[in-house]
């Protein structure tokens, strides 16, 4: 057992890996929650689909470098978020349209540029998919530097987030501002999305802001503790996914999601039995 634990350590990329894994499944996880509890779940899933033009731009200004793809990465997940919360207050379209218009216009936008690049589908499969084995020290930083900022601003706005969370009118009557606060929290959804990315990939980010949370979500009903309880079922899915994929040669992202899948099946099912054989 301590050699199949020990052995993957003796590379640097696994090292790197799982430490992006576990700073990545927290920092999604804590975020998460807010997700689950006001029901953005197609949200997240839009806007991590909605960075595919960054991503494409940062390809093509960079001349194929990874390091650009972060930063235009970014750009466009917060330039979306702000486009769908300004589209949703200010029109009479609601908020779930507004997602659709600009999921579908960013990701299309995103498509038809990364079709002009030769190779494409091999050089930015991994933003689509994920490789978090590829993480690089420079990478570490930026995950570790924006990880943090979401979790300090998550933390000194942590009393307001709840109020506007379970009650915006209550909100409303402490004179909160809750509009601006609605729009920080969604760029901090959507600089967790950049932060993820390299980790699981567009395709499969939703899963690492939703699973974790929900499943402690069926454990508990106040806030730190579901928070806390999300943070390990994520930091546990990220080492045990990479383990799964050193040993079984598969795709680290999926690899960590399919986990994270595993860990609420048998969290439900749990309770459900236990339901059961209390009635």
């Amino acid at each position: 057992m301590l050699e199949f634990i020990l052995e993957p350590l003796q590379y640097a990329f696994m090292v790197r890996g799982l430490a992006a894994a576990v700073a990545v499944g927290i920092v999604s996880a804590v975020v998460g929650t807010y997700v689950v509890l006001r029901g953005m779940a197609f949200f997240g899933d839009a806007l991590a689909h909605s960075i595919l033009p960054g991503v494409a731009v940062g390809y093509l200004v960079g001349g194929g470098a990874r390091e650009p793809l972060f930063w235009w990465a970014l750009v466009a997940a917060i330039l979306s978020a702000l486009g769908i919360g300004t589209i949703s207050r200010n029109t009479k379209i609601k908020e779930d349209t507004a997602i659709g218009i600009i999921f579908a216009g960013t990701f299309a936008l995103g498509i038809a540029m990364i079709s002009t690049v030769d190779g494409y589908t091999v050089d930015l499969a991994h933003f689509l998919f994920g490789d978090v084995l590829a993480v690089r020290s420079g990478d570490l930083s930026l995950i570790g530097s924006f990880g943090g900022l979401t979790i300090l601003l998550i933390l000194v706005f942590y009393k307001e987030f709840l109020v506007i969370s379970f009650d915006p009118i209550f909100a409303a009557t402490l004179r909160l501002p809750v509009r601006l606060l609605d729009f920080l929290l969604l760029i901090l959804i959507a600089v967790t999305i950049v932060v993820s990315l390299q980790a699981v990939g567009v395709a499969l980010m939703v899963a690492m802001l939703v699973t974790p949370a929900a499943t402690a979500y069926l454990l508990t009903k106040r806030l730190p503790i579901m928070m806390a309880l999300a943070a390990t079922f994520a930091s546990i899915s990220g080492v045990v996914g990479l383990y799964l994929s050193y040993y079984w040669s598969i795709a680290s992202g999926s690899a960590i999601v399919l986990v994270c899948t595993a860990i609420f099946g048998l969290v439900w099912g749990g309770l459900t039995i236990f339901r059961r054989v209390s009635n």
